[in-house]
Formats: C-alpha cells, sequence, structure tokens
C-alpha cells in the first residue's frame, strides 16, 4: 500500500515516529493509502529547511522566482489527469469537476502571481522639496500554509504562488483527510527544480503537525484556510510571537432571489451554487430567500431539478455528485437532517443516504437535499454544515431580505438574482459578505480580493492583497 510522505529540504522523507494514519477512498470506505502522522520533530526538520533556504530565495531576483513558478507550473499541466483522478479517489470530487475547474485553477494561480509580482508597484511621495518618502517590501520568512480538505491542491497553489513569488519560503500543511494531490506536488517541485527547502509539505493531523506548525518561533506567518474553531485555536498560537495571520474561513451563504430574475438562469445557477463538489465549497448557496409571489413555483422547480442530479462513481463523467469526504462528515449531514424534520421542516428532495451498488455501497453518498418550512434561527439556517443541503425561505420585502440574509455570524459570500440592477447594488452594499454575486455565483478573478467578515474570517487573499500579506511594507524617507 503506497505511503504518503513528508517532502522535506527537497527529498521525500518518512515521519520520524514511523506512524501513519489510514487514508480512506471516500467513495468505497476502503483504505487506500497511508499518510505520514507527523509530530513537532517532523515540522521542527522542515522549518529548519525553509529558514536555512531564505535567505538564498530572497536574495534571487524577481525575474528568476517568477520563472520557477513558471517551471512548476508547466510541470502541474502535464500531470492534470494523474492529479485529477487522486483528488477524486481522495476527496470524492468528480474527475469531471478536478479536470475542468480545480487543477487547472491551480496552474493559473501559479502562473498569475508568476507575473504578477513583475508587474508590482511601490509609492514614492515628495515633501514639498524636503524629502523624499518611498516604499520598499520585504519578504518576511518561513510562512506556515494550511490548506483545508475540499479544494486540496486549488487552495494549497493559492497560498504557495504569492509566499514564493514574494521571495518567502514555506512548510505547507495539508489536510489529513485529502493529503495526496499535495503529495504529488513534491513530485512537481522536484522535477521542476525548485531549490531545496524553499517549499516543504508536512503531513498530518492538524491537532499534532498543524498545531507545531502554528506555534513555532521560527514561523512569522500563517495563511489558513478551514473551519472557525480552528482558527481560533490558532489566532491563540500565533498571539505570542505576533505572527501575521490571513484567516479564510467557512460561510453560511444566501441567495437572495427576486421575482423579476431570469428563473430559468437562476435554477441552473442555483443547482451547481448549492451541490457542486457535494455541497463542500466555503461559497456554496446553503440558504435560498425567495421572494414571496414565486416561492411554491421556485421550490417546486428546483427540487424537481435537484431529484435528477446524478450522485454516484466520481470517475464518471456524467455523475454531478460523488461521495463525502469521510463517514463522520457523511453522518454530520444526515444528522442536520433529522434536526430539520424534528424543527418541522419540509424535506423537497432527497433526506437521506444514497443507495449504490458495489463496490459503492459503502461510500459516503448521500442525496442532494431541499429543505423548506424552517424557521431561521434554526440550527439548520444558522450552522454551517458544508454538505449537500439547502434551505428554501420566502421573504415580502427587500428590507426583510437583506435582513434574513444577514442573520447569520457568518460572511462569506452572498448571490443576488433581480433584473433591477439598481437595486441589486443597493443590496449587496447592506450585505454582511465579503464577496456578493449579481446573477451569476463563482465567477473568480485572481487580481481582486477574497475573504469574509464576521466569523468568515480575517485579511484578504489574491492579487495585490496576496502580495501586501506576505510581504513586510517599510516606509523610508529621505531629506534633501
Amino acid at each position: 500500500m503506497e505511503k504518503i510522505l513528508n517532502f522535506i529540504d527537497g527529498k521525500f522523507v518518512e515521519p520520524q515516529s514511523g506512524e501513519y494514519l489510514d487514508n480512506y477512498n471516500p467513495a468505497t470506505g476502503e483504505v487506500y493509502s497511508k499518510v505520514a502522522k507527523s509530530n513537532a520533530t517532523d515540522v521542527d526538520m522542515a522549518v529548519a529547511a525553509a529558514k536555512t533556504a531564505f535567505p538564498q530565495w530572497s536574495a534571487v531576483t524577481t525575474e528568476e522566482r517568477s520563472q520557477y513558478l513558471m517551471r512548476i507550473a508547466d510541470v502541474l499541466e502535464k500531470s492534470l489527469k494523474e492529479f485529477a483522478l487522486a483528488e477524486s479517489i481522495d476527496q470524492g470530487k468528480t474527475v469531471k469537476l478536478a479536470l475542468d475547474f480545480e487543477i487547472p485553477r491551480a496552474v493559473k494561480n501559479l502562473r498569475f502571481f508568476a507575473t504578477a509580482v513583475l508587474h508590482h508597484e511601490e509609492r514614492s511621495t515628495e515633501i514639498d522639496g524636503v524629502a523624499v518618502n518611498y516604499t520598499v517590501r520585504n519578504p518576511m520568512g518561513v510562512a506556515a500554509l494550511i490548506s483545508p480538505w475540499n479544494l486540496p491542491l486549488y487552495l494549497l497553489t493559492w497560498k504557495i504562488a504569492p509566499a514564493l513569488a514574494t521571495g518567502n519560503t514555506a512548510v505547507c500543511k495539508p489536510s489529513e483527510m485529502t493529503p495526496m494531490t499535495a503529495f504529488l506536488l513534491g513530485r512537481v517541485l522536484q522535477e521542476a527544480e525548485l531549490p531545496n527547502g524553499v517549499c516543504n509539505i508536512v503531513q498530518g493531523l492538524g491537532s499534532e503537525a498543524g498545531d507545531a506548525l502554528t506555534k513555532h518561533d521560527d514561523v512569522k506567518l500563517i495563511s489558513f484556510t478551514g473551519g472557525t474553531a480552528t482558527a481560533g485555536a490558532i489566532m491563540q498560537n500565533a498571539a505570542p510571537t505576533f505572527k501575521k495571520l490571513s484567516l479564510e474561513l467557512g460561510g453560511k451563504n444566501a441567495s437572495v432571489v427576486f421575482a423579476d430574475a431570469d428563473l430559468q438562469e437562476c435554477l441552473n445557477t442555483s443547482l451547481r451554487a448549492g451541490f457542486q463538489n457535494q455541497g463542500e465549497i466555503c461559497t456554496c448557496s446553503s440558504r435560498v430567500f425567495v421572494e414571496h409571489s414565486i416561492y411554491d413555483e421556485f421550490c417546486e422547480k428546483y427540487a424537481a431539478a435537484v431529484s435528477k442530479l446524478t450522485v454516484g462513481d466520481p470517475s464518471r463523467r456524467s455523475t454531478f455528485m460523488g461521495p463525502l469526504v469521510s463517514k463522520e462528515h457523511k453522518e454530520k449531514m444526515l444528522s442536520y437532517i433529522d434536526i430539520a424534520r424534528s424543527d418541522g421542516g419540509e424535506i423537497l428532495s432527497g433526506g437521506q443516504a444514497a443507495s449504490l451498488d458495489t463496490p459503492f455501497s459503502d461510500g459516503y453518498f448521500i442525496e442532494p437535499t431541499v429543505i423548506k418550512g424552517l424557521d431561521p434561527k434554526s440550527k439548520v439556517m444558522q450552522e454551517e454544515i458544508f454538505g449537500p443541503i439547502v434551505c428554501i425561505a420566502p421573504f415580502h420585502s427587500e428590507s426583510e431580505a437583506i435582513e434574513l440574509a444577514n442573520e447569520v455570524k457568518y460572511g462569506l459570500a452572498a448571490t443576488i438574482w433581480s433584473e433591477n440592477i439598481k437595486r441589486c447594488h443597493r443590496i449587496a452594499k447592506a450585505l454582511d459578505a465579503g464577496t456578493v454575486w449579481i446573477n451569476t455565483w463563482m465567477l473568480r478573478d485572481l487580481r481582486l480580493p477574497f475573504g469574509g467578515m464576521k466569523a468568515s474570517g480575517i485579511g484578504r487573499e489574491g492579487g495585490k492583497d496576496s502580495i501586501d500579506f506576505f510581504t513586510e511594507v517599510k516606509n523610508i524617507c529621505v531629506k534633501l
């Protein structure tokens, strides 16, 4: 059985403890590989390698760093199918989604920041002929890059690319539930001949390897994408040494549908927004608020469309939804459906585990589920579920729609559907969300900032914001 090793100082190495975790194929429920169960000793080795590599890497010209990232992107692009299959087996993502979206976006991440740093400009001002001020940026040192299980390669490269492009070195900690693409990325880094120690990958549990990494005295900044509870622990770990933090956390995102919306386009897009990647995307719309005059029509058409979504073998291009990431996550989904029933919710579609034939009979599959009739304060409407469960509720006025959308502790993303563009802009400004889409969903531009409000995180990623995060700005004043 294949062992997923750590990648430290340019080499694949066993965990110092010799211990491994089981890695499950969520489509079959079977163990298909072993993951290094790293501890503080492994983290010390990785951080030491990154710290040793930093002086030379930070002294490399911006153009040379750009060329390294472009080589990594080229090597990764040649391996799209291998990475897509690995991600499907590791996370349950459909091969189609991995090939069409995630792996190509990982390549784009690398190329975007490889070129962005070549065109970055700084500021200079003059004080009435007395002095000149100018700003310079310096890399900060060793960056801890912690990525989640739902978009394991895409979100990891979104951190690696700007960190390395700006001259930092890195220690990456992928999720223990989806370690394979990070393991394969180590091979890509070797083939691209990235200097040893510049980018290291430590596998293992967040409570062990992740905890040691975020506490490490030689780690200068932390970029984390994941859950709110873990983010709180990271903030505590970072506080004693004042590490720089970027926390991209979860969401309980709202979609607001007005009666004048293009209903067919809204329905088609809302299927993806609710159930793409099994609903395991932080920006998925898990709450849909529909103007009362079209509420019944929307519920009927939406539930009918959801019931036709194909759940099954993630390797088939015709499959829309594969399995959830783990048995525990599947059980969590079913428990929330039970809560919805006990709270008086009506199941319009789904509502149970999906029944599949061998070899998928023990996989972590669940039917895409649509629920109406819940009180807005129900746990199912308030808590981040992160799965294929969408709740629908009516609203009667613009102000009520805004109140319902904002009535959660999260503020990551939202969507507005209306042909009245003035109203769209007005509501977008009023919504507590870091990203608001109007008549679309998940249309992203790497040049623009991404991040949340309230419990959805602090800081922004993407474009200039990532370059800002991974550098330390210094202002210099020269008297004339």
